[in-house]
């Protein structure tokens, strides 16, 4: 059995190491990972191991934010220092979880629990990630360079947009990165409060609006900040949306 340890302090990491050997000694343990970069970019070049151990707070994020970018359809043991509240939501929703610090009774358990679903209905970590996030927007995303991936903060996103089937994000210093996420995906990860799809095309940050125009068919005209060179045009539909968005009345 191959097992994966995703966790971003050292000591704990070691430690579920030594359990899970002591456990079930023919285990094959891969090299502990520590941040959402570090497995995204460890999944490009590895076949997904048989158990996965996952911490849900990573050295750079969230470790919901692999699953926007990854389907996993094997088995994820969580360990968490999550309320009740939440954990209701692991009980109903995936294959075990394991509160800090780990014991080894509950941690002998949770493996058994795998051994005996093994094979059985896949989970929906996207559906968990919902559940457990709430109403909290994402923070951060990640963009791909090349073979390597980095993460960044939301509010440094100035607007985002589609051109010949890709999308960008275009940061508040001027640079431009394309994205794996689609502008449907990004309103669902982004805060309504700061930000709103204008058309079809665009979905902007109300920081990196610099001049608003009165436009026909009661459109409003947005010039940004870094300059986009596209037309940033609200559509009529979402006008009147827009108008209350920017007076903080939501869309």
């Amino acid at each position: 059995m191959r097992v994966l340890i995703i966790e971003d302090e050292d000591a704990a990491a070691r430690r579920l190491q030594k359990l899970v050997k002591e456990i079930v000694p023919e285990a094959e343990m891969e090299a502990p990972l520590d941040s959402v970069e570090a497995v995204l970019n460890w999944m490009q070049d590895h076949e997904l191991p048989e158990l996965i151990f996952m911490d849900i707070h990573l050295a750079d994020g969230s470790s919901f934010e692999i699953f926007n970018h990854v389907q996993i359809e094997k088995p994820v043991i969580f360990t968490t220092a999550y309320d009740q509240y939440a954990i209701q939501a692991f009980k109903v929703n995936t294959i075990d979880y394991l509160l800090k610090p780990i014991k080894r009774q509950e941690l002998e358990q949770a493996i058994e629990k795998y051994r005996k679903w093994k094979g059985g209905a896949q989970v929906d970590y996207a559906q968990l990630a919902r559940a457990l996030q709430g109403e909290q927007y994402n923070k951060r995303f990640l963009i791909r360079i090349g073979q390597s991936i980095r993460v960044v903060e939301m509010k440094e996103a100035a607007y985002f947009y589609t051109e010949s089937k890709i999308t960008f994000v275009v940061t508040r210093e001027g640079k431009r990165y394309p994205l794996d996420y689609s502008l449907e995906n990004l309103e669902e990860m982004a805060d309504p409060q700061s930000f709103f799809r204008i058309n079809r095309q665009f979905i902007v940050n109300i920081e990196a609006i610099k001049e608003m125009y009165a436009y026909s068919k009661s459109r409003v005209k947005v010039e940004l900040k870094p300059n986009c060179e596209l037309e940033t045009i609200v559509s009529t539909e979402r006008s009147p949306h827009f108008k209350k968005w920017l007076v903080g009345e939501g869309e």
